[in-house]
């Protein structure tokens, strides 16, 4: 494959001064998923910091309550906790619901749940794991607080989704991957090239509404994703590759910007690069393989055709 110049901006990116805001999250309301570790504990605590009141969305019910205790003693925000495993479609729905009875208007919502398999695993709903953890289950979460999100008076989506679209690996009629070997680099990319695409279409259907949809890339930072391997994986992610990256906290702080900054007020359907506004891969700017994934997206989250 040959590479622009454009593809490859993404090196440049990574090592520009990024965007930073001083606006206040005072009396906005934010929904994060995968609050607990990685990059959704750094934009939970930034916002918190901020004064932003928060729901965290989290699997592991202790975690997030002592993540609430800490941020409600430190920060004097209200803090909500509502349990989800993102491998099970009915907690999403059900984590969908609570959330929307609770809380009529949303000002963000914050996907940053994400996964790394080195094989290939189904879910009870009959999805390869990684598939429907990083895209599936965000996807259905963010279509159904769609409601609160309208009714604040600038909702924002932010998705975190990752230069690991470059992996490619999509495609529509064997997303499960049965009709070939499983590599999971290239499984990786495909949910994040989903998302990536399903992110454009949404912008485009939310255009008459207040509500502003993108995706980002949070840096190369030390997080536990990929942690759920085996011992070997486990062991090579910390001795070879996490002293090559960087503080999660620059995450956070990149996401705090998408979050807060003015001048972003009506940025939609944009994918950044920590905070620097990046063109993604070809492959993950093609519509009619777009029009298939948002029809895919919706089948196999049991959302009607039309919604």
């Amino acid at each position: 494959m040959k590479y622009t110049k454009e593809d490859l901006a993404f090196i440049k990116n990574a090592h520009a001064p990024q965007h930073s805001t001083t606006a206040s999250m005072k009396g906005k309301r934010c929904v994060i998923a995968g609050a607990t570790s990685g990059v959704g504990l750094e934009a939970a605590r930034m916002l918190a910091k901020g004064g932003a009141d928060l729901v965290l969305v989290a699997r592991n019910r202790d975690k997030a309550a002592a993540l609430q205790a800490q941020l409600e003693q430190e920060h004097h925000v209200a803090v909500d906790v509502v349990t989800a495993d993102f491998d099970r479609l009915d907690d999403v729905r059900e984590a969908a619901l609570r959330i929307r009875d609770a809380h009529p208007a949303i000002d963000v919502l914050i996907n940053s749940a994400g996964l790394y398999c080195t094989r290939r695993q189904l879910t009870a709903d009959g999805n390869e794991l990684v598939f429907q953890v990083n895209h599936l289950a965000s996807f259905l979460l963010t279509m159904l607080l769609l409601e609160p999100l309208i009714n604040s008076p600038q909702g924002r989506i932010i998705q975190v989704n990752s230069e690991g679209h470059r992996f490619g690996g999509l495609r529509v009629d064997d997303l499960a991957w049965s009709k070939r070997h499983y590599f999971g680099l290239r499984a990786y990319g495909a949910s994040k090239t989903a998302q990536l695409m399903t992110v454009r279409t949404l912008a485009q259907r939310l255009a008459d509404t207040s509500v502003t949809i993108n995706a980002m890339h949070p840096g190369g930072v030390r997080t536990r994703i990929g942690s759920n391997n085996g011992i070997l994986y486990r062991a090579w992610q910390r001795m070879v590759i996490w002293p090559f990256l960087k503080d999660p906290a620059i995450s956070g702080s990149a996401l705090y910007y998408l979050a807060a900054a003015p001048e972003l007020r009506h940025t939609t359907g944009r994918y950044f690069n920590l905070t620097i506004d990046e063109k993604p891969m070809p492959h993950a700017l093609d519509d009619a393989l777009r029009d298939a994934v948002w029809a895919k997206s919706l089948e196999l989250a049991g959302l009607p055709k039309a919604f």
